[in-house]
């Protein structure tokens, strides 16, 4: 699913205009985004979790010479850990 296909359920669904939906999906996304720069999380019951955790510095292999080792950079990256009702539903329960 893209960008526009989610901002079209998201209009179907909550009966609001195209236009509006996409101000609410990137409100959203902006406001993840700006938590999880910040060094929050983002939490929705059942749902699931947004964080930044920190990975650490480490050495992995150059795919284009595999012999050759290079080291990744330690960095912030961000996680998701899905909720009970997600996992649930997926699962199809």
């Amino acid at each position: 699913m893209t960008k526009q296909e989610f901002v079209d359920q998201v209009a179907t669904k909550s009966q609001l205009t195209r236009r509006d939906a996409q101000k609410a999906v990137d409100a959203f996304l902006d406001v993840v985004t700006e938590t999880l720069k910040a060094g929050g999380d983002v939490n929705f019951t059942g749902f699931g979790k947004f964080s930044a955790v920190h990975r650490k510095e480490r050495q992995g292999v150059n795919p284009r010479n595999p012999g050759e080792k290079v080291t990744i950079p330690a960095a912030n990256v961000p996680k998701f850990s899905a909720g009970s009702s997600l996992k649930a539903a997926v699962k199809g329960k």
